[in-house]
């Protein structure tokens, strides 16, 4: 086991583990730490505790020191210089007429790199660019073209359900998803209504998948003829997933009724897979099967 702290450098950022260096360090303080790109300023979101060794990226960077004031307020002039550097850098794209966005513009906490964040269609050819901007900034420049989601998790929003995006607020990695995701929460098939404001399926589809599938997996599926403790047979004719309840259509008295049991009073034989597609519009499938293709080239440009 070993002791480690957790940081982390952007809102809803990866946290990263660093030896507490002997230092009393809790959650919620400031420290500034050594890093890949030099000295950097963050905030602790896990206090002192032991880890297993093979959790920890060897070799562990230790803390520099706890923020002091003096660094406090370099990080928030950094963030003003932060600003002034997007406004010239949006001025230089326009400038070399380059087909890019620019996102966002980050110092590291001692000044030592500049970089900004863009996305783009394609590939870039910003080396006139990254000249013009070291002329004026004097530091060392680096231009990281990002994906549609890292876009959405710097600049963040509010989704469909009125609260602030998962990315932007907590989420700090990616998590993968998928159309079954939506289909197995019986969630319309629309992509505009399963899309994010990136574009891309939405995060928490991920938060109730497990639920759903131990509840679908004791269910039959409609269509499906079911035999009740009454020992009347039907046809399913639909369910209620969260409640486990089956509406079946039965014959009594030669004439069809729906009447509702709960799934445990019910014999059915295993379920079978479900076709998903066969309540969608063409137009809507073909959506969906783009939706799809986005996944995975999305996957691979996170990586």
């Amino acid at each position: 086991m070993i002791k480690v702290i957790g940081v982390r450098f952007r809102t809803a950022g990866k946290i990263y583990f660093f030896d507490p260096n002997g230092f009393e360090i809790e959650a919620g303080q400031k420290v500034v730490v050594e890093t890949a790109r030099g000295m950097e300023f963050g905030s602790v979101v896990l206090g002192i505790r032991e880890v297993e060794d093979d959790k920890v990226i060897q070799p562990l960077k230790a803390v520099t020191r706890i923020a002091t004031e003096q660094d406090i307020e370099t990080a928030k002039a950094n963030t003003e210089k932060e600003k002034e550097a997007f406004k010239i850098c949006l001025e230089k794209i326009k400038k070399h007429e380059l087909e890019m966005k620019l996102i966002d513009a980050e110092y590291t906490f001692d000044n030592n790199k500049l970089l900004f964040y863009f996305t783009a269609d394609g590939r870039i050819d910003f080396r006139e660019l990254v000249k013009d901007l070291a002329a004026v900034f004097k530091t060392r420049i680096e231009l990281r073209q990002i994906g549609v989601r890292d876009e959405t998790k710097i600049l963040g929003g509010v989704g469909i359900c009125g609260r602030p995006l998962c990315c932007h607020s907590y989420l700090s990695e990616f998590i993968p998803v998928s159309i079954k995701m939506a289909k197995e929460q019986n969630l319309s098939l629309n992509p505009t209504k399963i899309s994010g404001v990136c574009g891309r399926l939405m995060c928490c589809l991920k938060n109730e998948e497990e639920t759903y599938e131990d509840l679908n997996s004791k269910l039959p599926n409609v269509g499906d003829f079911v035999t009740a403790f009454d020992g009347l047979k039907g046809e399913v004719q639909s369910v209620n997933v969260l409640r486990q309840l089956v509406k079946v259509i039965v014959t009594v008295d030669d004439e069809k009724e729906i009447k509702e049991y709960r799934v445990d009073q019910l014999r059915f034989k295993p379920k079978k897979r479900r076709d998903y597609n066969n309540n969608i519009s063409d137009e809507e499938l073909k959506a969906l099967e783009m939706l799809e293709r986005k996944e995975g080239k999305s996957k691979l440009d996170d990586n």
